[in-house]
């Protein structure tokens, strides 16, 4: 259990599950005593993670914010004019301005509190390069509808699913419709290596100039480290590696992500069906077309007094909540780079009414009765 001062919290945000198993795979590989940076279990989990989301290609990074920017670089975004959401974690924009561009943010629609393509529709103009959705809590946006908008006007489609690896829309894999996917593994995910990320996509160009991007520029598919040889360099490039370790960790947590995801299925369904007696909540579910994997258990209440409240009475109660996410445009740096502050009715109202609760895989009945006990009271207390 990764500790986020949980010793304060008799119900912590998340805690991370791990097994025998994850043990072993990471011992094995310190054992070694060798190849702890590019060994073999790399490339051994790029390829089931391509394998699992259904592409043709998949490269490894550090986090998923630096495979966000190595994205944009490998497509030749600098510069260029990026559609991306406000309602998302910081990193989704400043990507943006790692490459010097100009993030366009466009309005979330209510069902998914992804991207809303009439938004992206209002919001695009013929500079705009790119469109960047997110996936919010491990449901998928209304991705179709933004793939052919970006198809009609020779945009790259670029899916933001960090949280989001595992879910399912219309049948396939949460990563597999865009024209490339990043994911992230840092603590809270579903599936986590403490920090980590990883990009998916179907384009052999992308893929050979991501792994420049991602190792100084250099040339050589050789193991630098246990290459004699001197080693050439093609281009600018980052030490943005993944680190075997971290890699091997990756692979024993992938192997069990469909047992990750039915328990956190169960924990929803159970505190789902606790909450939803109370009218003024509205518990997350899975859309018509898309499966919620419930990487955040996110309610919204009915406005922002009552969510402000019920943050404050669960903090008291020892049960960590939190606000996921508020809008990047409003924040301090955003206002004062941009020259007019966006206009996002629907991104400004959810953010004021939304709270995330805990949610792991690993929670006991003693932990959901704790929770929804808690809301149980504080309406008792405010009727």
């Amino acid at each position: 259990m990764e500790n986020n001062n949980t010793e304060s919290w008799k119900l912590p945000l998340y805690k991370i599950f791990s097994d025998e198993e994850d043990e072993k795979i990471v011992t094995n590989v310190i054992k070694r005593g060798s190849q702890w940076a590019i060994g073999p279990e790399i490339e051994e989990f790029e390829n089931e993670i391509k394998n699992y989301v259904g592409k043709d290609y998949c490269v490894v990074l550090n986090s998923g914010t630096s495979s966000l920017h190595a994205l944009f670089l490998a497509y030749g975004l600098s510069n260029q004019e990026i559609i991306v959401p406000s309602f998302s974690f910081i990193a989704t924009a400043n990507a943006v301005l790692f490459v010097n561009g100009k993030p366009i943010f466009a309005d979330i629609e209510e069902s998914t509190y992804g991207l809303d393509p009439k938004s992206v529709k209002e919001k695009y103009n013929p500079s705009v390069k790119a469109i960047v959705p997110i996936d919010y809590a491990g449901l998928s946006c209304k991705i179709h509808e933004l793939k052919d908008f970006a198809k009609e006007n020779n945009c790259i489609l670029i899916e933001d699913a960090a949280e989001a690896l595992g879910s399912t829309v219309n049948g396939s894999k949460v990563g597999s419709i865009a024209d490339s996917s990043v994911f992230s593994f840092c603590g809270n995910k579903v599936l986590t290596t403490g920090e980590g990320g990883a990009i998916v996509t179907d384009s052999k160009e992308i893929f050979e100039k991501l792994k420049l991007i991602r190792s100084h520029g250099r040339v050589n598919d050789k193991n630098y480290f246990s290459n004699p040889s001197e080693s050439d360099y093609a281009s600018l490039g980052y030490n943005w590696r993944m680190s075997t370790i971290t890699a091997a960790l990756g692979l024993s947590q992938l192997r069990k992500i469909g047992k990750l995801i039915n328990l956190r299925k169960q924990n929803a369904k159970y505190i789902s069906e606790r909450l939803s007696k109370h009218t003024q909540i509205k518990v997350p579910t899975s859309t018509t077309n898309s499966e919620h994997i419930f990487q955040l258990y996110t309610i919204r209440l009915s406005d922002s007094v009552l969510r402000d409240k019920l943050h404050e009475f669960l903090t008291k109660k020892q049960i960590f909540s939190k606000v996921y996410f508020n809008p990047i445009h409003l924040t301090d740096f955003y206002k004062k780079i941009q020259n007019t502050i966006s206009k996002l009715p629907n991104t400004e109202l959810v953010s004021k009414q939304v709270l995330t609760l805990p949610m792991y895989p690993n929670m006991t009945k003693e932990e959901k009765d704790y929770l929804v006990e808690s809301i149980d009271e504080f309406f008792e207390n405010t009727k």
